[in-house]
């Protein structure tokens, strides 16, 4: 069966890391991390309008390869939950598409970057960074959450398998 992860939480809460360790159960999952898309999609726009659009142009290809039987992980902190809501709607197939909240403080966050983007941020290097000069707004009512504060990694790839599997999704 194929469905739509869309993992949603802010930069670095584990994310792309469960995405792709989701891939040893799922061997043709396709990955939609937001850094490598952004690079050709939707490059250095990180206004409000930039970002909605981004997540838009993301949900088209997650659908596209709904359509083609294709699995897929979304990893994408798609900040506002207008985003997620516009992605399900792009999706079109709510027994399908499963909105993922991967939860983490934002302390935890800042001490697992190991880019420095969160530093970069409070220097005001780079401007909308989320969660510090943007808002993320968790979601009110994910499908499933993830908490990578209290979960290993093993752990939260089993918790989610085993969601995926409630929903005969995955064996």
């Amino acid at each position: 069966m194929t469905f739509v992860v869309w993992m949603t939480g802010l930069p670095c809460s584990g994310k792309t890391t469960i995405v792709r360790a989701m891939q040893k159960h799922v061997p043709n999952l396709a990955i939609l991390d937001g850094d490598e898309l952004r690079e050709w999609l939707s490059p250095k726009d990180f206004s409000k309008e930039g970002r909605v659009e981004h997540n838009k142009k993301v949900a088209h290809l997650a659908k596209l390869l709904l359509k083609h039987n294709v699995p897929c992980g979304v990893s994408l902190v798609s900040p506002f939950v207008e985003n997620r809501e516009d992605a399900r709607k792009i999706v079109g197939d709510d027994t399908r598409f499963f909105e993922v909240y991967v939860k983490c403080s934002l302390q935890e966050c800042e001490t697992r970057d190991v880019k420095g983007m969160y530093k970069k941020a409070r220097a005001n290097e780079i401007k909308n960074f989320t969660g510090i000069s943007d808002p993320y707004e968790a979601p009110p009512n994910p499908d499933f959450v993830l908490d990578t504060e209290k979960e290993t990694l093993e752990q939260s790839v089993q918790n989610l398998l085993n969601f995926l599997k409630s929903k005969n999704l995955v064996k």
